[in-house]
């Protein structure tokens, strides 16, 4: 399973991105779950926000450092999930990438597949 992230950029503090995050897999199919991990210099890798496939409920999780301000969505048609990343701080500087397990309930650490990072950059 290949995943494409896009849609990283240079932004102020307050404003909002849109990540993107498309997979080969025509309708993710056999993939269970789809999330964002980050990583900023200097630091571990983070868990930011994951959705399980529709037959498991599209259900979603947030870290509480992006709750309430990121939303995770995701377009079966367009083999995409999106990261809607609303007032962004400075922390939330960071390369984004998008992950993806063929289990539902996998944790974000043993996620099977991984893309390419995208560089998000917020400035103060």
């Amino acid at each position: 399973v290949q995943l494409q992230a896009s849609g990283g950029g240079l932004v102020q503090a307050g404003e909002s991105l849109r990540l993107s995050c498309t997979t080969s897999r025509s309708r993710f199919g056999g993939i269970g779950v789809v999330g964002w991990v980050r990583q900023a210099p200097g630091k571990q890798r983070e868990f930011v926000a994951s959705i399980t496939s529709i037959s498991s409920g599209s259900s979603t999780l947030y870290s509480d450092a992006v709750k309430g301000r990121f939303t995770i969505s995701r377009d079966n048609t367009k083999n995409t999930v999106y990261l809607q990343m609303n007032s962004l701080q400075p922390d939330d500087t960071a390369t984004y990438y998008c992950s993806a397990d063929r289990g539902p309930q996998s944790g974000w650490w043993t996620f099977e597949f991984w893309g390419e990072g995208t560089l998000v950059t917020v400035s103060s």
